[in-house]
């Protein structure tokens, strides 16, 4: 699973004016999951299923 900064970077999340990620591929708004145990977010497309956390 890679960082939500590695996935603006190469070209896989983008962001929009407002400030929301979406996932490049199916152009889909990102969920995010929070695990209490963790200490990072997980950031997940609802179609293709690609995870990215937030640390």
């Amino acid at each position: 699973m890679q960082s939500v900064r590695s996935g603006l970077r190469k070209g896989k999340v983008e962001k929009d004016t407002y400030g929301r990620l979406s996932c490049s591929t199916c152009r889909k708004s990102l969920t995010t999951q929070n695990d209490p145990d963790e200490i990072f977010s997980v950031r997940s497309c609802p179609e293709c299923e690609n995870q990215w956390k937030v640390i």
